[in-house]
């Protein structure tokens, strides 16, 4: 068996597998990790890369990963103040791992996950979906 099957119940009650799928509750977390994947970006730069993230949106997210170690924040002593936020061993390791494996899950089956979300819709279900198709 895999340290996962031997695992399974250990990681079924553990707070660790809560705080790990806490990162991907939060709406723009994932996105901000993905967008700092190719390298440290200044605020701006990611603001204007990501499509529809608000400004105290971004600044919460960044706040967010800065706690739980995924990101760093370089500041540089130069003037005017600039600074560039990084991902960390750790949140490269987030995105090289099970965000690489979602990212080539949801290529062979988002449009899948969305028709059922629409079917649901249409079926008059008391929840809406969790996801919504963008543009």
């Amino acid at each position: 068996m895999s340290g996962y099957q031997d695992r399974r119940r250990e990681l079924v009650a553990d707070c660790r597998v809560r705080a790990a799928t806490d990162l991907f509750a939060r709406t723009w977390d994932p996105v901000v990790l993905v967008a700092l994947h190719t390298g440290p970006r200044r605020r701006s730069d990611l603001r204007a890369d990501i499509g529809g993230v608000s400004d105290k949106a971004l600044t919460e997210a960044l706040h967010r990963l800065l706690d739980h170690g995924l990101i760093e924040r370089h500041r540089f002593p130069e003037a005017p103040p600039r600074v560039e936020y990084g991902l960390t061993r750790l949140g490269a390791s987030l995105v090289d791992g099970p965000m690489k494996a979602m990212g080539e899950w949801i290529l062979q089956n988002g449009d899948d996950l969305l028709a059922a979300q629409d079917d649901a819709e249409k079926k008059g279900r008391p929840e809406k979906p969790f996801i919504r198709a963008v543009g």
